[in-house]
Parts: structure tokens; sequence; C-alpha cells
């Protein structure tokens, strides 16, 4: 959000506050007012309309995302550690062998993977994101199945229990997936609790758990614990990792590749 050079009509006002907070989290009403060029008690009927909507959760001074919905919204994760995202995809695609069949969840730093597939013989990809199906069907070589559930827009992914159900029918070489946050003592966690089910299904659904994370990711925790560390097969990470956290994981049993 920009600072405005000439005042907003409500609704487009209550549209830029609610980007703006699900994009960089608890705001005071201060700063967006200031961002805004409004007065502090517009913000505040703003932002108590939106939590009426059930938009946002009030705090003492300003709001914040809703407990469930802490993720930065899709634009911005997309261009934050771009260069290290098409590293780690690199690295994750290097390890998948020809004529196996592998899950690929959504996520800006899972489909980092997919422009490097094109080469691998006889791949089959099992996904629940139709993003990943979009940008696979370029390549006529691999066979994509896609699971089916209840469409979350915001992320073009399906879950729920037909997505859950899909899975059984398949036998999965490796799951490649994303998440809010990976830590060394607790597992991988989120921060959508309506997807907690699916996502659970999802990285427990293959012999090898191979997660690709940022750094960032490795020093946030969310609300929702998906799998434990003892579930993960493997991490890979960009080098801006502490050196600390790795060994933590490989403590644990999990494999490590930087990169």
């Amino acid at each position: 959000m920009s600072q405005a050079t000439e005042p907003l009509l409500g609704p487009k006002r209550q549209s830029e506050l609610l980007n703006y907070i699900r994009a960089y989290g608890i705001r005071s009403v201060n700063e967006m007012a200031r961002l805004l060029g409004v007065s502090t008690s517009t913000v505040r009927r703003d932002l108590n309309e939106l939590q009426d909507r059930g938009l946002i959760e009030r705090i003492h001074g300003g709001a914040g995302p809703l407990t469930d919905d802490l993720e930065p919204l899709r634009p911005v994760r997309e261009v934050a550690y771009a260069d290290e995202k098409q590293r780690i995809g690199r690295a994750a695609a290097a390890l998948i062998v020809d004529n196996s069949t592998v899950l690929i969840t959504g996520g800006t730093t899972t489909e980092a993977m997919l422009p490097f597939l094109g080469t691998i013989h006889g791949l089959t990809v099992v996904t629940n994101s139709l993003t990943v199906v979009n940008r696979l069907a370029q390549y006529p070589d691999i066979e994509i199945i896609v699971l089916g559930g209840l469409l979350r827009r915001q992320e073009m992914s399906l879950l729920g229990h037909l997505t859950v159900a899909g899975l059984a029918e398949f036998g999965i070489d490796q799951a490649f997936s994303g998440a809010f946050g990976i830590d060394p003592e607790i597992g991988v966690t989120g921060t959508n609790l309506t997807e907690t089910q699916t996502d659970r299904s999802l990285a427990s659904s293959a012999r090898e758990l191979i997660m690709l994370a940022d750094h960032s990711k490795l020093t946030q925790r969310g609300p929702a614990r998906l799998v434990p560390t003892s579930a993960i097969t493997t991490v890979i990470v960009d080098d801006g990792a502490e050196p600390e956290t790795l060994e933590k994981f490989r403590a644990a049993g999990v494999t490590v590749q930087t990169c």
C-alpha cells in the first residue's frame, strides 16, 4: 500500500487496508492512516467494519490478520526470495528419477521446481494445485493427475475429504511440499486451520517427504502443526540458513541439502 495522493472511497479504502494487513501482519492505526492520507477515526471505523465482516482481527491500537490466515498474500510471496527459490527448485527436481510418481503441492517454492521437470522421463505428477497443473501442461511427456476437492481460490488449490480420498489411489514415491514454517523441534507448521487435514494427508502420502524452504521459513512457526520432524526425509534450503538450525535437523535424522 503506497501513500495515497487523493482520498479513497470507502470500499476501495477498506480493500487497501485488508490487503495491507494480510501482506504485512499486525499494523497500527496511525501507520495505516498516514499511508492512506485519512484520519485515524476513519481507519478505526473501516477496521471495525472489516472485523464485523470476519476479515480481520482488531487489537489495541491497530489490527491484524485472522489467526487462521497469517500467511502473506500470494503476490507478496512470489517476489520474496525469488533467486533462492529458483536454486531450491532446481535442487529439488534433481532428486527425481525417471519413471517415478511424485506429489507436488501448491506454493511459490514448490512451483519453482516445475521448469526443471521437462527432461525427466516417464514422470507422473500428482497435485492438488491448479497452478501446478497449468504450468506443467506445456510438457506433453509428463502425466498429470489432479486430485479433486473444494477450491480455495486465493491459492488455486483443492482441499477437503475428496482430496484426501484421492490420495489412496496412487503409489507415490516422493512428496515435495513447502510450508509456512519448518522447525527442527516441532516439525512442519501451517497457518490456515481449514487446510490442516488436507496438508497432513498430502505430506504423509509418499515414501519420502521432501520439504522446500527458503531460510526465512526456518525461523517462523504457524499455529497448525502438520507433521513432526521425524516424518521429514529431506529439507532443501538456501545457503542463508543458520548452521545451528541445520545441525538440529541433521541430529533429528533429516537430510539437509543447501543450495
